[in-house]
């Protein structure tokens, strides 16, 4: 029964998914730490160190029954987390009681397990960008070739198509998921450098032999599946790790954010609206509203999570020398909420990628309106072919597209910009089926249609290519 008397995080309550709540859970920490003593105790048994075999046992038998009511007795004793951990552990492990945590600092179980969860989030998130980079890619696709009105300043400008602007938005998707990978690539564990860095208390266990402490290093990164360890720490690892983790997935949230406050535009003009389920309600008093409620949402999350991207700056900045304790609490709060909620954002731009509604009849009723104008152009290069002067032409044009932009405006009239000027002695001379063939919407979008194919099938496969361990199946698991 849900527990309704305390605060509880709407991350945890509506938007992320199960995967990642459990990735983040003081479950799946407790039984990374216990993971953590275990690999470490099983490494210095095989460096020399005197550990029975019934130690290792007992730990193994039991990294996945903490009790949180016993540690949470413990720290309440010694105000200290990983020790109230030690403590209980050592209680189901009594023969491996003198052992957990030999040699170690608190962080070597709180920063290599984080790096643990942050590295197991990169790949669930690179599996949620698979899935928006294909709906999105298909989506961009089948509409290569529908024209539609470009717009700058919200402006209309001149016409592109409705899959080259899908397009853009996948490219910038398409950056952040390498840019994901490459840093899910290049993490590195903290591995085994005792209190400061200095890994004296393992060249004390170690009786000054360098080879062992550099091997017991080595060797149990490579248990957790790091192909290296950071090179240099303090008491933790350089926070600077933090703040680039931060920097892409606030540069996942800007993505978002600009795909849904696109959508959210289109929407208002009637041209691509977001899903919409059949009994869903838009507005609790207008019953007539499709509110594009999951791309408010993104943007919503997503200012969220490029806020706590300063956050994460902050703390690398104040470390004082080998650590200080202000970023514990900070990093408590921060790190998890902005995997939670760009793991929720993600989720909702699949959904909404997956179910883009296109409205045809609006899009050419749009373009159609302007097509007017973008034609003039091409209407003074023929009036000039027909022995007109440009900037006679031009004049004319531009006192009928003022009168005519005024009329639509006051009188909400068609455009009737083709009529005025084929009855204007100035293009007399110029056919009206040749000026009316000018306004083929296709004429005027340009390499739009090849741009998207060529980045489809090049950089757009290359990548999902590599990212193909990442893929998993769709996920409906999170309130949308």
């Amino acid at each position: 029964m849900t527990d309704t008397t305390r605060y509880q995080s709407p991350l945890g309550t509506r938007y992320s998914s199960p995967r990642m709540q459990s990735l983040w859970s003081p479950k799946h920490r407790a039984r990374l730490w216990r993971e953590l003593w275990l690999t470490l105790a099983q490494e210095q048994q095989r460096l020399g160190i005197a550990i029975p075999d019934a130690a290792l046992e007992e730990m193994r038998a039991h990294l996945d029954d903490t009790d949180p009511d016993v540690v949470r007795q413990y720290e309440q004793r010694f105000r200290h987390d990983v020790m109230a951990h030690v403590h209980a552990f050592g209680d189901q492990a009594p023969a491996a009681r003198p052992f957990i945590h030999l040699g170690a600092t608190s962080c070597y179980v709180t920063d290599n397990s984080e790096l643990l969860v942050m590295r197991d989030s990169l790949h669930l998130l690179l599996g949620r960008l698979v899935a928006v980079i294909k709906a999105l890619s298909g989506f961009a696709v089948e509409h290569r070739e529908t024209p539609t009105l470009a717009y700058t300043h919200f402006q209309p400008a001149q016409l592109t198509t409705v899959g080259k602007r899908a397009a853009m938005w996948l490219q910038d998707f398409y950056l952040d998921g390498a840019a994901l990978y490459d840093m899910s690539e290049a993490l590195m564990f903290r591995g085994c450098k005792g209190v400061t860095g200095t890994q004296a208390s393992y060249l004390d266990l170690f009786h000054g032999d360098h080879d062992k402490v550099r091997e017991l290093d080595r060797s149990v990164s490579q248990r957790f599946d790091f192909a290296r360890s950071i090179p240099l720490t303090g008491q933790t690892y350089t926070r600077k790790i933090d703040s680039r983790m931060m920097d892409l997935l606030s540069g996942i949230a800007q993505t978002a954010s600009k795909f849904a406050t696109d959508l959210r535009l289109l929407q208002h003009e009637g041209e691509i609206l977001e899903p919409f389920e059949s009994e869903q309600i838009g507005s609790s008093a207008m019953a007539y509203k499709r509110n594009p409620m999951r791309a408010e949402r993104i943007c919503a999350l997503a200012r969220h999570i490029i806020s706590l991207n300063a956050n994460a700056a902050n703390t690398a900045a104040t470390q004082w020398l080998e650590r200080t304790l202000d970023d514990s609490a900070n990093r408590r709060l921060t790190l998890p909420e902005a995997f939670l909620a760009t793991d929720a954002v993600l989720v909702l731009c699949t959904n909404i990628s997956a179910g883009l509604v296109v409205n045809p009849t609006i899009i050419e009723r749009n373009v159609g309106r302007e097509m007017p104008f973008m034609a003039t152009e091409r209407w003074l290069m023929l009036g000039v072919e027909a022995g007109g002067d440009r900037q006679t032409l031009h004049e004319v044009v531009r006192k009928h597209a003022v009168d005519v932009r005024q009329a639509m405006a006051q009188r909400d009239v068609a455009n009737d910009l083709l009529q005025r000027l084929a009855a204007d002695a100035a293009f007399a001379a110029v056919d009206v089926d040749t000026l009316r063939a000018e306004l083929d919407p296709m004429r005027y979008v340009g390499r739009a249609p090849d741009q998207v194919i060529e980045f489809v099938e090049g950089p757009v496969a290359e990548l999902l290519q590599t990212l193909t361990p990442y893929s998993a199946p769709d996920e409906a698991m999170v309130t949308l």
